[in-house]
């Protein structure tokens, strides 16, 4: 841990949303290259301060410019080059081909040595949804805030009825039992990436700006193709093709109505979900980005020392990227999984930085944009690639 406030606690084409009746147009974003969950009366986080402007392009959408992915600078070692400095091993690439290339469905693999110079991917430059993988540049701009003085780690904020969205949300029983709750920002963001809790993450999002600051975030970091969408509620009400109300949030009252929908509607809403992923991310991008936060040139050493603390304690996943790597390394990640249409699910992501036992890190990458395998399957893709990123180090 860095200093003593950041102690651990347990805890173009334009996509269209709908929320009483009035179309809210989500982040539209031109890319090249990087599950989910959100809050407020207002369902998207509306900031508590006055926020940069965003770019406006054309009929008042949102757009942030992409570039290609950054590569911070890497200091050379003093000594001889280990054999996996420069380039990839010999073999690597082809496993990672094959592997891609078996597995049906849209599939994205990128993996970048972060103590090195050399990167790989197979559909690399391709949009992924996201999902619940959007955390972590929710945490990320709250961290940032915090490194500039704008928030604190202490600061509380509160959480109602209003504030809960959908899906895996531990909090929501808190919230009704109590009425509200206040939680302080350090456990909001444990209980948001340990937990994939949405309306943690919602609440965050909320009280660091909203959507426009995240995005504000990816662009003043250069993080390439990174999107960041309207928030979890209009996000997975647009997905199935509902317009979102705060009834939703209860129960299982959104399963119900969409159940309701007539299989085109939830079709079509999919297909255009999955054609323009409005949270979409490419596989080389999130790569660079998570090599750029282990380098510590995205935050201050402290809150770099922070984040991957938390990350390393997540609990989702654990037989996914995790489960190939070999006793003695490590792992620290973000899942993301998305909503299933007929055996097809929208999103089943996990991306993480994994240590060998002599300390050289790597950037793993696995999103499947669309697949009808079964999660068995998945999972022994994800294994796989990181079986293989063990097998050739040191190569």
């Amino acid at each position: 841990m860095g200093s003593g406030r950041y102690k651990s606690r347990k805890c173009g084409v334009r996509m269209k949303f709908r929320f009483s009746g009035k179309p809210l147009l989500a982040v539209s974003m031109s890319a090249a290259v990087l599950a989910g969950c959100v809050s407020s009366a207002a369902i998207v986080p509306q900031p508590r301060a006055q926020q940069p402007a965003a770019v406006r392009g054309p009929t008042g959408a949102v757009t942030v410019p992409i570039g290609q992915p950054v590569r911070s600078q890497m200091p050379r070692p003093a000594g001889p080059l280990d054999p996996g400095f420069r380039r990839a091993p010999a073999g690597l690439n082809d496993r990672i081909y094959e592997l891609w290339r078996a597995f049906p469905g849209k599939t994205g693999i990128a993996v970048q040595r972060i103590d090195g110079e050399w990167s790989l991917s197979q559909r690399g430059g391709d949009l992924f949804p996201q999902q619940s993988v959007s955390k972590l540049w929710v945490t990320l701009t709250v961290l940032d805030a915090v490194d500039q003085g704008r928030m604190t780690m202490d600061q509380r904020v509160r959480i109602g009825p209003e504030d809960l969205t959908l899906f895996h949300q531990p909090i929501a029983a808190r919230v009704r039992a109590e009425g509200s709750v206040t939680m302080s920002v350090r456990d909001l963001i444990e209980t948001a990436i340990t937990h994939s809790d949405n309306t943690a993450n919602d609440s965050l999002l909320r009280t660091v700006g909203g959507p426009s600051a995240v995005r504000a975030f990816v662009t003043k970091k250069d993080l390439g193709s990174i999107r960041f969408g309207p928030g979890e509620r209009l996000l997975q009400s647009g997905t199935a093709g509902l317009n979102w109300q705060q009834s939703y949030s209860v129960g299982r009252n959104f399963e119900a109505a969409r159940a309701a929908l007539s299989a085109a509607t939830r079709q079509a809403a999919m297909n255009n979900y999955l054609a323009n992923p409005v949270d979409g991310a490419s596989p080389a991008a999130i790569a660079s980005a998570l090599t750029r936060l282990a380098r510590g040139t995205l935050l201050s050493p402290e809150s770099t020392e922070y984040l991957q603390g938390v990350m390393s304690r997540t609990r989702s996943g654990p037989r996914r990227l995790k489960a190939g790597l070999p006793p003695g390394w490590q792992f620290m990640h973000k899942t993301g999984t998305g909503q299933n249409l007929g055996g097809m699910t929208a999103g089943y992501n996990d991306i993480g930085i994994a240590t060998a036992p002599d300390g050289t890190r790597y950037a793993i990458v696995v999103m499947m944009g669309s697949t009808t395998s079964g999660i068995p399957a998945r999972m022994a893709l994800m294994q796989s690639v990181s079986s293989a990123v063990a097998e050739y180090h040191g190569r």
